[in-house]
């Protein structure tokens, strides 16, 4: 039996007075890539702000590699990265100078051999000589992406990682996903509202309906418990 990389217990909460999480309970496993599936408001960014440490939770429990994250964050930190569209790098610092700058962050070792590695992986050679707030959205998501993987996550968090991106960039980027958590054996967690997207890559599918889990499961078990012909018809009955 794979362990546990999140393990989610009665997880609440509240901003004001409005309850955004709602007594949510979940497990990711080692080596595997999730799905948050939900419309825009369900709770999606909220949840991984909390996995994070970035959002405290009202009530309820994290633990990340079997250890409570509010009394480990930095231990845990270390082994998490996150990566997201809405979130930009310093605009008028070159792709190069951005990715030493975080290369440094992280303490990492052999900063030019990582660097190199997975520029070549994500074929980005062509942009690292670019000030950074001059790429289009396609070529921001793979600095961002080759950014969120110096570390060598254990864990990586990616909120909408394909929004706004045309097909050709988009199928480029869940392939890399795919044989990077291959190749790593890492574990992935995907919040999205990106029906194909959480079909092609994830092997399970938490569905995130107002702060609640309407549904946990992979695909095929959700289909069939629930009734439904298609991933898209899931989500409009259940979302």
């Amino acid at each position: 039996m794979n362990n546990l990389v999140i393990k989610v217990s009665n997880l609440i909460k509240f901003f004001d007075e409005k309850k955004i999480i709602n007594n949510i309970s979940f497990n990711v496993t080692e080596n595997s890539i999730v799905g948050i599936l939900g419309k825009n408001g369900a709770g999606k960014t909220t949840l991984l702000g909390m996995l994070m440490g970035l959002i405290s939770q009202s009530s309820g429990e994290i633990e990340i590699f079997g250890k409570n994250l509010n009394n480990y964050k930095n231990e845990i930190l270390k082994n998490i990265n996150f990566q997201s569209p809405y979130v930009d790098l310093p605009k008028k610092m070159t792709v190069e100078q951005n990715l030493f700058f975080y290369s440094r962050l992280y303490g990492i070792k052999k900063i030019k051999d990582t660097i190199e590695d997975l520029v070549c992986q994500l074929k980005m050679n062509d942009l690292m000589g670019k000030n950074y707030g001059s790429l289009s959205a396609g070529q921001k998501t793979k600095v961002n992406l080759c950014k969120a993987l110096l570390n060598s996550p254990k864990l990586l968090l990616l909120d909408e990682p394909t929004a706004s991106l045309d097909p050709e960039t988009s199928i480029f980027i869940r392939e890399f996903l795919i044989k990077y958590q291959k190749k790593n054996s890492s574990s992935i967690l995907i919040t999205s509202h990106n029906l194909e997207e959480i079909q092609s890559i994830c092997s399970q599918i938490i569905l995130l309906k107002f702060g609640t889990i309407a549904s946990n499961g992979n695909l095929k078990d959700l289909l069939k418990f629930n009734n439904y012909s298609s991933l898209q018809d899931f989500f409009l009955g259940k979302g």
